[in-house]
């Protein structure tokens, strides 16, 4: 499945490799101003090569818009967003061709279809992400005159919660040619109440979702998470006043719907798999053989995945309102896109 969302939906295309990595986006209200310029800070941000703690691959990662745009403002039509690889070295990735590298989807990959693109992970590269990226800013947009602001920043690496000690672990790691994980949190501050369906169609499932279906994620939590099933009744429950709730446990949504406070979201982001490292593993043949992963990679992908997770969690809000709008015209009461 390449396409995520219901009613504002993205559609991904491209491979870490190939020509371009893109996205369309379908659903989009018209009216939005929207130029490349709203889209280029958020693709800059995720980008590689900005820090020598960063892949060294040099991309500038400019966001060119092909359709759905015209004078300045969405017309309601596709919207087609390209970005163009420049800096690709695929041989690189030669002694990889018929080897599997631990910690990536070159095996399921292969099991799946029967085939695979070695040069950096083809459609598992978390280059993939820059389209999400672009597409997300396209609904980070749509939300601003709603007066949603969405923010995101990493938390912790690898256990170290101070930023100069989150430093010290990744340059070791680095140095070490081995990679560390990371917590990302990302919070939505006025989502208005109401967002979401009840039994299938949560949403904190759908955040989740969106939240889970970035490559390098392996845990998601929404307020006090996994905390919370080391809490009392008493002491999860957010009191209600008549000013409104007393406290956030519940991260902003409560079965399955948005409560109007601030959405809180945190995601576990695992140790980027490609390391110098010796690793085992096997080849095409079942054969075993220990691989060393040279090029260009990140020794925390954490940094680089927060606007990825902002974008994400925009779709998922944006998708939302859309939604709801079908039942309580937000855009006529002052709530919606455009309001």
């Amino acid at each position: 499945m390449n396409t995520f969302g219901r009613n504002f939906r993205c559609t991904t295309f491209g491979e870490s490799h190939g020509l371009a990595v893109g996205a369309v986006v379908d659903g989009c209200p018209p009216g939005i101003p929207l130029t490349e310029a709203d889209i280029q800070p958020y693709l800059d941000r995720r980008r590689p090569g900005k820090s020598p703690l960063e892949s060294g691959r040099q991309e500038a990662d400019r966001v060119e818009i092909l359709s759905g745009v015209f004078e300045g403002r969405t017309t309601g039509a596709p919207i087609a967003l390209v970005v163009r690889n420049r800096d690709v070295r695929s041989e690189d990735y030669d002694a990889l061709r018929d080897v599997f590298r631990p910690g990536h989807a070159d095996y399921t990959w292969q099991e799946k279809y029967g085939l695979r693109d070695h040069r950096g992970g083809g459609r598992s590269s978390g280059r993939e992400t820059l389209a999400r990226v672009a597409a997300g800013a396209v609904a980070v947009r749509c939300l601003e005159p709603c007066g949603i602001v969405i923010r995101g920043r990493v938390i912790e690496v690898h256990g170290a919660a101070e930023p100069e000690a989150m430093e010290a672990e990744i340059r070791a790691a680095r140095d070490a040619g081995d990679s560390v994980g990371g917590i990302v949190e990302v919070t939505a501050t006025g989502c208005p109440a109401g967002l979401g369906d009840p039994v299938f169609g949560k949403f904190d499932a759908a955040i989740a979702g969106a939240m889970m279906g970035i490559g390098a994620v392996k845990g998601v939590e929404i307020g006090e998470g996994f905390g919370a099933a080391r809490l009392f009744g008493s002491e999860m429950n957010d009191p209600i006043t008549e000013t409104g709730f007393a406290s956030n446990h519940a991260g902003g949504i409560l079965g399955g719907i948005s409560t109007g406070q601030e959405i809180v979201v945190r995601i576990a982001v695992k140790p980027t798999p490609s390391i110098r490292k010796a690793q085992r593993t096997v080849d095409l043949a079942g054969e075993e053989r220990e691989i060393s992963v040279e090029g260009r990679h990140d020794p925390c992908i954490a940094p680089r995945v927060v606007p990825v997770a902002e974008c994400m969690l925009a779709i998922v809000i944006l998708d939302a309102l859309l939604e709801q709008a079908k039942y309580r015209g937000f855009g006529a009461t002052g709530h919606g896109v455009g309001a």
